[in-house]
């Protein structure tokens, strides 16, 4: 009589229950097959879980196992499905006599060959299927307890090795139970502080405006002056995490292998920063079995691109679905996968190659088919895309030298703050967060002008020939101006003041 018990396999950044049934049958003795569209690492747990039962004093049966993956038109990959392939074999031995109702539990974690668990990816999805099915228990290895605990409504089981828990499920010797943790996101630690840049005052307000309302920003300027520290200095005013934001993130992080050991839940909002080496599949996500990039890694947080015109122009044709959209859909042989990216995007860039082009202390030496050649890697339905686009010059010595230092961000982000707030309550009906991700619809119902700013815009799509996409996003950098001097209406003055961050040659 066959065995079965419960474990999920991680698509994308959700889970699939997969049941796992063992049976013996006739044939080659000592034989081991494993079905169900195993990947390598799967069919490779066939002698760690043989040798980890072994190994933990239980008997491994001497007639041909076999293991089927169902349902079988899933592929399954990764080392997880090790413990549950353990139990399904000690199940059918007759070696496990619990009462534990396993049609309520779910197992998953990695064996060593000596019988203790490893640690595995994607926990957090795991878990939250095993909620959403009704489940009962999840049993994981020790080490991503504290991860899967973060959904409240499931007893986790932390297990260090096969025969403890074998011990705990013939009620021997139970284990205790994760206990749920609580997290603050308030005490963050400032790596970069606003208070750590002298001058480019101009710089600061726009980036205070990028923070407010979630607003993508390209600086641009000679080698040195500032542009990268300015930009490190973003996660530092931005607003503190939701637990439901957090949520989003850890997913992301545990699916990728991101997750640092030590935290069980990501209590700060990423700043990822690629080199201008990466390829298209390190940034969007991909792979055989596609993973998150780095523009998902940065979901709810900064995407800082440092050498920015460095970029092949294709890899930056990458960005534009995800700048737009907020999400990135990649189709491999494997299946089709979204991932959210919902950043912001934080870009910095010389003028020109050699870096002086419009320097007043420092002659340009490139050629104009130099220039050219450098600001056409950029696409203009990229440079549409960027709310923000601010010069960077050179920083003076009378402002190097200042004693008196700048405004913090613990001041800064007190305002981008009640930004936020002031948009969480005008989206509090909609799936909307910041006033970057209003669509075309919701601009016209959120950002309501006078005749005089209308004028304004009006002459500005004629002088400046504004696409129909910088229009709107005109308008929604006019709202977040509007919101961080918690002005009800927009102003011509918030008008004017978005149109000052629209590039210069367009």
């Amino acid at each position: 009589m066959s065995s079965k018990v419960l474990s999920a396999a991680v698509i994308g950044l959700d889970a699939e229950i997969v049941e796992v049934e063992a049976d013996t049958t006739s044939g080659q003795l000592g034989t081991f097959a494993v079905v169900g569209l195993p990947d390598a690492a799967v069919s490779e747990s066939r002698e760690r879980v043989r040798t980890a039962i072994n190994n933990s004093d239980f008997p491994f049966p001497r007639r041909k196992v076999v293991i089927n993956l169902a349902p079988a038109d899933l592929r399954k990959y990764g080392p997880s499905y090790d413990l549950p392939i353990a139990v399904s074999i000690l199940l059918l031995k007759g070696l496990i006599i619990s009462k534990l109702d396993f049609k309520k539990a779910m197992f998953a974690g990695e064996l060593a060959l000596n019988g203790s668990l490893r640690p595995i990816r994607g926990i957090l999805p795991i878990a939250i299927k095993a909620s959403e099915e009704g489940m009962k228990y999840l049993f994981v290895p020790k080490e991503n307890a504290r991860e899967a605990k973060l959904v409240k409504n499931i007893e986790v089981i932390p297990v260090e090795n096969i025969k403890q828990l074998i011990s705990h499920l013939d009620d021997k010797e139970k284990i205790e139970a994760a206990k749920t943790s609580e997290f603050d996101f308030r005490n963050q630690k400032i790596q970069f502080d606003m208070a750590h840049i002298r001058g480019q005052e101009h710089v600061k307000r726009a980036m205070e405006i990028s923070a407010a309302g979630a607003h993508n920003m390209m600086m641009s300027g000679p080698p040195g002056s500032g542009k990268t520290l300015i930009a490190r200095t973003m996660p530092s005013i931005l607003p503190n995490l939701k637990l439901k934001e957090a949520l989003e993130i850890t997913k992301i992080y545990s699916v990728s292998g991101e997750l640092n050991s030590s935290e069980s839940l990501v209590t700060s909002r990423p700043f990822r920063s690629p080199h201008h080496t990466a390829s298209g599949a390190a940034l969007v996500g991909g792979g055989a079995w596609p993973r998150p990039g780095e523009i998902s890694l940065a979901h709810r947080g900064v995407l800082f691109l440092d050498e920015f015109g460095e970029f092949p122009r294709s890899i930056l044709e990458n960005l534009r679905q995800p700048l737009e959209d907020g999400i990135i859909h990649i189709s491999r042989a494997a299946g089709n996968l979204s991932f959210p990216a919902k950043f912001i995007l934080v870009a910095a860039m010389n003028p020109c190659p050699c870096g002086y082009l419009g320097d007043k202390k420092k002659n340009c030496i490139c050629s104009q088919t130099q220039i050219m050649n450098y600001k056409k890697k950029i696409s203009g339905p990229i440079i549409d895309r960027i709310d923000i686009h601010i010069e960077v010059p050179r920083v003076k010595f009378e402002k190097l030298s200042e004693v008196a230092r700048g405004e913090k961000s613990t001041g800064i982000k007190i305002r981008t703050e009640k930004a936020r707030e002031i948009q969480k309550q005008r989206f509090k009906n909609t799936e909307i967060l910041t006033n970057s991700e209003m669509s075309s619809e919701a601009v016209k119902q959120f950002c309501q002008i006078d005749s005089s700013s209308k004028q304004l815009l009006k002459n500005a799509v004629e002088q400046m020939h504004l696409s129909a996409r910088a229009y709107f996003r005109v308008l929604k950098l006019a709202r977040t101006i509007a919101d961080l001097t918690e002005e009800e209406q927009i102003k011509t003055a918030h008008i004017a003041e978005a149109l000052q961050y629209r590039p210069k040659d367009t």
